[in-house]
């Protein structure tokens, strides 16, 4: 899975001018499933970002992570974070899982960060939305399973 994390202190994201998801403080993470990913991927990657220090300490260091700040998640699906740009101008996305697989594993992937206890909120699957965001830092994170 890929996923692009970014530290806010605000989001939202919006479905034909309704708002499907907000939160104050916490993580934009922009998620992608790729089509060899399985559940296990997911917990993994659900696991890394919940505990991945990103967050300020009183010294002002990345030493906090977002279940230690109670911060809160904003998952939106974002399948072209798959984009193979190597040819021509025209981005593919075979590299991304298919709908109803991608679909699944969002989804599963939602529920395991708030299993692991973190106020979620989505936007909605394959749906054309806006997403509004005010980047803290700004602290900007990519991460891929597949990534050594």
């Amino acid at each position: 899975m890929r996923a692009l994390l970014q530290r806010v202190s605000r989001a939202s994201v919006a479905v034909a001018d309704e708002t499907t998801g907000e939160i104050d403080a916490g993580l934009l993470i922009l998620v992608c499933a790729m089509p060899e990913d399985t559940e296990a991927t997911a917990d993994a990657l659900a696991r890394k970002i919940v505990n991945l220090r990103l967050f300020k300490d009183d010294e002002g260091r990345m030493n906090l992570s977002l279940a230690q700040t109670g911060g809160a998640a904003l998952v939106v699906s974002q399948f072209t974070l798959a984009a193979d740009t190597s040819r021509g101008t025209r981005p593919g996305f075979s590299y991304a899982a298919k709908p109803d697989k991608a679909r699944a594993l969002y989804e599963y992937f939602v529920e395991r960060v708030k299993e692991l206890g973190i106020q979620t909120q989505t936007g909605v699957f394959g749906a054309d939305m806006a997403v509004a965001l005010v980047n803290d830092g700004p602290v900007t994170i990519w991460l891929d399973t597949d990534a050594p």
